[in-house]
């Protein structure tokens, strides 16, 4: 019967081809429109750790002073360098580093290449195991090159590539600023997004930095920092200096179980009390350890602009609907005499409800090829834009599918109420009005 029902559905088609190109074109424009912002906000919004995000952990102390101080009010979302350092060495985590970011000069060894400025990041040697990073060559540097501060690098597949030809450059020195570091890994691709691990570099979804340094080896260097500090307190020396009252540090750590998350949330609890009986802490204890989904979402990560365009997107498709639900209802009452003459040939009102739907889930699915169509254009549109996530917005396999699944349920809601209108014909009326 289903063939059946198809062949009918077609033959429908056929005989009103204009009305079927309106209910077809209706159903597109609104899944047109809804999986390009749909696209975007899952991409936007996506997990950057799967299977991990639940392990990775960033810790919060409220370090200011009294001044201005309200009950209960998120504490620094930053660590101070001494805190940082602090909670390092101490490493109460299965894994910890701290980090900052920055930019550097490079001065390439080739001469027909001009010095140019890369995205650097300062960190320390667990951050490439705990966030499980790929190495295509060579890889990360070990703890005691943190302490001895080791003059040693990492770099991106794409530096390797402008400065090397994409060869192994494991060993061959890297010239920062007026320093030569030795190169000792190269990432493979990756970039997780959003960057959750300095959702301040712009709003998490920019590239990932070229350049790797040990932090130990970035104060050295002196090498110059970006990204959001807050200082309070007496700032009259330098604001990167250990003691300094100043956030800038990102800090994450590595947490198992729950076990060792209620572990180390009552860590912090004391630590953030021996500070205060120490005098550095002026504040009630007050701490912070989100995950990294949480700490996404605390960011409110997504631009508010995305998720107003995925609601007035659905809106539309919701319009677009509407209008397929009268073009339907008006096809099918259309042909009530053939449906009435089925009904007196036998056919169950069951059967009459069901060939409908065949017919209406037919249109979702041309709906949904043709909604494809303007997905990928409208994709090919955001990526056109001077947003940090415009080449991002590509449809995955989970997104086509969806596209398929939202054009004929959307169909097949919209078949609702006009293939039980016809289900309800009376054959008599149809008979005699022949």
């Amino acid at each position: 019967m289903f063939s059946y029902y198809c062949n009918l559905a077609l033959r429908s088609f056929k005989r009103n081809k204009v009305l079927t190109a309106l209910m077809v074109l209706a159903i597109a424009l609104g899944i047109g429109a809804s999986m390009t912002t749909l696209t975007v906000f899952y991409v936007l919004s996506g997990d950057p750790m799967p299977g991990r995000s639940h392990t990775l952990f960033h810790p919060q102390l409220d370090m200011e002073g009294m001044n201005g101080y309200l009950k209960g009010e998120e504490p620094q979302i930053q660590l101070s360098r001494f805190d940082a350092e602090t909670l390092l060495r101490e490493k109460r985590g299965d894994l910890q580093a701290m980090m900052t970011g920055g930019s550097v000069s490079i001065t390439p060894q080739k001469a027909e290449l001009v010095p140019f400025i890369a995205e650097a990041r300062y960190t320390t040697a667990e951050m490439f195991p705990m966030f499980q990073v790929p190495m295509l060559h060579g890889g990360a540097w070990s703890a005691a090159d943190d302490e001895a501060h080791a003059r040693v690098a990492v770099i991106s597949k794409s530096l390797n590539q402008k400065l090397f030809g994409g060869a192994s450059s494991v060993g061959k020195t890297l010239r920062i600023e007026d320093a030569d570091v030795t190169i000792v890994g190269v990432l493979d691709d990756w970039r997780p997004s959003p960057k959750f691990y300095d959702v301040f570099a712009q709003r998490g979804y920019g590239e990932t930095e070229d350049v790797y340094l040990p932090f130990s080896t970035s104060r050295d260097l002196k090498l110059g920092r970006s990204g959001n500090m807050d200082c309070w307190g007496d700032t009259s020396g330098q604001e990167t200096d250990v003691n300094a009252p100043c956030a800038w540090i990102q800090y994450w750590v590595q947490l198992d179980t729950p076990e060792k998350v209620d572990a180390y949330r009552q860590y912090l609890m004391n630590y953030s009390d021996q500070q205060r009986a120490a005098g550095r802490f002026e504040r009630p204890t007050n701490i912070r350890l989100r995950n990294v989904m949480e700490w996404l979402d605390f960011h409110r990560i997504v631009p508010s602009d995305v998720t107003m365009q995925v609601y007035l997107a659905f809106a539309f498709l919701g319009v677009c609907l509407l209008n397929t639900i009268g073009l339907l209802l008006a096809k099918f009452l259309r042909r009530s005499s053939e449906l009435g003459v089925r009904r007196a040939l036998g056919a169950t009102r069951n059967a009459i409800f069901q060939q409908c739907m065949i017919e209406a889930g037919a249109i979702g699915i041309a709906g949904g090829v043709l909604g494809l169509g303007l997905a990928w254009l409208g994709l090919w549109g955001v990526r056109q834009q001077p947003v940090d996530y415009a080449d991002l917005a590509h449809l995955n396999t989970s997104m086509l599918l969806a596209t398929f699944a939202i054009a004929v349920t959307a169909s097949l809601l919209a078949g609702l109420l006009p293939a039980f209108r016809a289900m309800q014909i009376t054959p008599a009326m149809q008979l005699k009005a022949q």
